[in-house]
Formats: structure tokens, sequence, C-alpha cells
């Protein structure tokens, strides 16, 4: 079972280092930046109502005509929070011989991991858990909306043109607001080039800080590009939609605890691995409650249940 040995973390422990630990910055979860957040869940679940049926207007016939009822119908969906946990065991004496905060320098690489596990649920249905609705890509595949990359065809046709993901978003009564896409995509577009060949995907210039950093848009709406493997390119190469339909909430915000004088299981044998007392050894826990739904009220332009979702995928041939 991982753990972080003297071996994993020998250069932590000097002879003489730097006091700097040269890392990534993590990322955070790309999915909850882009959905939108729900007050916090004061139990663990939420009911949502959501449009299933709209009304209807008639004409009147003559001046004694009679006028027709309607009505205008909703529907439940429930959203669950699940958990998300992981343990970190380290031996007391490589603590002890470290001159760095370990603990300071895991949890955020926890908290990015943490981030990953909830994007690759609410993109692929990865692990998910049963009450979890499907994944954001296998619901654009089942309602149709998919467009398929061909790389001697036209990658502008294929995102925004009539057919291309953009168009599937909106046919079904969304207009896209944000995308989601695999690195390799930065690559197709930069070569992107009209008859000129001159770039038909512009980056945009943007201030984060105090520095401006380029980043690539489609009509209008922002492309990210997670540097985590949330997106498989294989899978699919990019998803974009409505994401202000999608929604999340916290139960429990990423909880923190030490355990000192705790046994260590393995899940599938039951057997302990590790005994922290007659060890010496200390594990950080790290447990995070949340869920996520993905509401799909009926609109004007698309009633059907079956066909209509707020997300189109391209994806490769």
């Amino acid at each position: 079972m991982p753990m972080i040995d003297r071996t994993g973390a020998e250069v932590l422990i000097p002879e003489e280092n730097t006091r700097q630990i040269i890392q990534m910055v993590p990322e955070r979860s790309t999915m909850m930046r882009l959905m939108r957040r729900l007050p916090d869940m004061g139990s663990s679940t939420r009911m949502i109502p959501v449009l299933s049926a709209l009304p209807m207007s008639y004409f009147v016939d003559g001046d004694i005509g009679f006028k027709q009822t309607t009505a205008q119908a909703w529907e439940n969906v429930k959203l669950y929070a699940e958990e998300i946990a992981c343990i970190v065991p380290i031996p007391q004496n490589v603590l002890d011989d470290s001159e760095y905060d370990i603990w300071g320098n895991v949890l955020p690489r926890l908290t990015e991991a943490i981030g990953a596990t909830f994007d690759k649920a609410v993109l692929y249905g990865a692990n998910k858990p049963a009450n979890f609705p499907e994944g954001i890509i296998p619901g654009a595949m089942h309602a149709g909306n998919i467009v398929l990359h061909d790389p001697a065809g036209s990658l502008y046709q294929e995102l925004l043109g009539d057919g291309g993901v953009a168009s599937l978003v909106e046919e079904d009564g969304y207009t896209p607001s944000a995308y989601v896409a695999h690195v390799t995509m930065r690559s197709k577009m930069r070569g992107t080039v009209d008859a000129n060949g001159l770039p038909i995907f512009g980056r945009t210039p943007y201030q984060s800080g105090i520095s401006s950093v380029p980043h690539f848009e489609l009509d209008g709406n922002e492309i990210i590009f997670p540097k985590t493997e949330i997106m498989n390119g294989a899978g699919a190469l990019l998803v974009g939609g409505d994401f202000s339909l999608p929604v999340w909430a916290m139960r429990t915000d990423i909880t923190v605890k030490l355990l000192t004088e705790a046994v260590i299981q393995d899940p599938t044998t039951m057997q302990i691995v590790y005994n922290l007392a007659q060890q010496d050894m200390v594990a950080l826990r790290c447990v995070f409650r949340a869920g996520w739904v993905l509401p799909n009220p009926v609109n004007r332009l698309n009633a059907d249940n079956e066909s209509r979702y707020p997300f189109a995928v391209l994806i490769e041939q």
C-alpha cells in the first residue's frame, strides 16, 4: 500500500539542500470552477425542481369560441453528496529528519487529486458513485451530440460551423458558455490557418495578476485546457456547452485529520497493512463531500428528453 517512505522523501532530508521545493502549481477542480455552485448542503441530499412541461396557448374560434386550458409541470432532480477521501501514511522518523514542511507540500497535491477525481466523475462518469448522474461526455454522446474530428477537414467547421459542436448545443435550445479541451487541441488550433496562412483561431490576451496571458476563445467563450489528466484525448478532444445548467454543492469542505494510533487495512484482503502506533507512524486523512447534477429543463426548441442535451463533444474518428 502506498505511503511516503524514506526513499520517497530522501531529497527533503538534507545533507545540504535549497530551502525551496520546486513544483508545478497544483491545478484545482476545473468543473467546480465552470459549473454553478449552489449553497452548501445541510444534509446528504437536495431536491431541485426542474421544468418538465411547458404551457401552451391557442387561438380562439370567433367571438364566442372556447378558450382552452393549459398546464405547466415540474419534476424533481435529486442531488446527492458523496465522499472523496484519501490517507497518506508516513513514518514519524521521516518527518523528524526532514527540514521541510512535508504536510504543507502534500496538502495542495491532495486537494489537486480530489479535484481531479471529482472532475473525471463529472466529465466521464469515471469511478462515479451510483447516485451521481452519467458523465457529461457520455451524456452528450447518448443524445447524439457528437462531431467526428477529421484531421484533413476544417476544424473551424467542426467547432463553429453548421453541424459543429456549438451548433449542436444551440439546436437543442442552449447557448454554449465555455469549452474544455485536451491539451493537444492547442496545437490543432494554432495550426489552423486560412488561405493566406494566417491563424483562424486568434489568441486573446487577458490580465492575470500582473501579466498578460494569451488564451484561446471560441465565439467569445473561453476554452480551458486542464493541466491534470481529466481530459482523455482518446475519449474526447473537446466538450462544450451551457455550463450554467450543471450545478454542484458541497456538504463538507476538505477536512484534514492527523492519525497517530490507527490501523490501516487493505480494503481487498482486510489485512492490516500499517499499525501506526506500533510502527511509529502517522497518517494524514483528507475527506471531501460534494455532489453534482445536470438538470435538463424542457425548452421550445427541443422538447424531446432523449435528444435534448446542453453539451456536445468533438471526438477522434
